[in-house]
């Protein structure tokens, strides 16, 4: 498994497992956590969930594989919703996604997406969890470059470790200038929907030609090549979801996937990278 740094020195694998939509339907748990376990025992030791998905419930489907694993040899990131941001709410919001993991820190959280609380008041609500040890670090989600930069006009704005939005192969909007200004203020990026999950868009990319064409060449599946392009520079954490263990096994063999040169020019000539400023993809 590859690894890359946080700017506090932290490193995390470039691949990890997203737990959207898991943990909903009982009758799919058991496979939900298999996939987990093999997910973790593969090098995919980053777990992503947030209180809203399954209105906690995948925070639940976690928190019941932990016991089995060394605490500090995983890192878990769990998001609050906009509206739970405030001093009134985020204290309890956090405390009830840790109750649910069966944890007492989170290595980091992150503002779901930016909603009307001021940024200050967030900013300074991280902090102090931070200094209560609830969490170690925070970061955000679903923010776009100005986003960004009022965040880090804001005291303590500038602590924020990653920002969390969609990016893949199809949607690169953020390569024009949110990821370069990332780059810059040494925020990581984590890409969430890396398959481009669900839909008529994953099912074009599953089956097209020179996706399939790469991955033959490669001795590989076509998520295998679109995880490797998102992960391809080496400072960008991919986090995939699936509730299938093969397929998770599959996902963690991408790190060992190298495109080269002429293979990311034939992916530029079929889904080239943005020449103008576009809106922020969230689905």
């Amino acid at each position: 498994m590859m690894y890359c740094t946080l700017k506090d020195g932290t490193s995390i694998p470039v691949l990890g497992q997203g737990t959207w939509y898991l943990g909903e339907h009982i009758n799919t748990h058991e496979a939900e956590r298999n996939a987990l376990r093999t997910g973790i025992e593969s090098g995919m030791t980053l777990l992503d969930t947030a209180e809203m998905y399954g209105d906690g419930r995948a925070e639940l489907l976690i928190g019941g594989i932990l016991p089995r694993y060394q605490r500090q040899n995983l890192f878990l990131i769990s998001k609050v919703y906009p509206h739970n941001a405030d001093r009134l709410h985020i204290f309890h919001s956090c405390d009830e996604s840790l109750r649910r993991l069966g944890t007492d820190y989170l290595d980091l959280y992150l503002l779901h997406w930016r909603g009307n609380v001021p940024l200050k008041e967030t900013v300074e609500c991280m902090e102090e969890l931070v200094q209560q040890g609830k969490i170690r670090r925070w970061g955000v989600s679903n923010f776009d470059r100005k986003d960004m930069e009022d965040l880090f006009s804001v005291p303590g704005g500038s602590h924020c470790m990653v920002n969390q939005v969609l990016y893949h192969v199809a949607s690169r909007g953020i390569e024009y200038d949110l990821l370069p200004w990332m780059r810059e203020h040494q925020v990581t990026l984590m890409a969430y929907c890396p398959l481009a999950q669900g839909g008529r868009l994953s099912r074009n990319l599953l089956t097209h030609p020179i996706l399939e064409e790469l991955a033959a060449e490669h001795q590989a599946t076509v998520p295998q090549v679109l995880l490797s392009f998102v992960i391809r520079d080496g400072y960008t954490v991919a986090i995939p979801r699936t509730g299938n263990a093969t397929h998770t096994w599959q996902n963690s063999l991408a790190s060992e996937l190298r495109l080269s040169a002429r293979d990311l020019e034939r992916i530029e000539s079929i889904f080239p990278a943005p020449t103008v400023k576009m809106p922020l993809d969230m689905e």
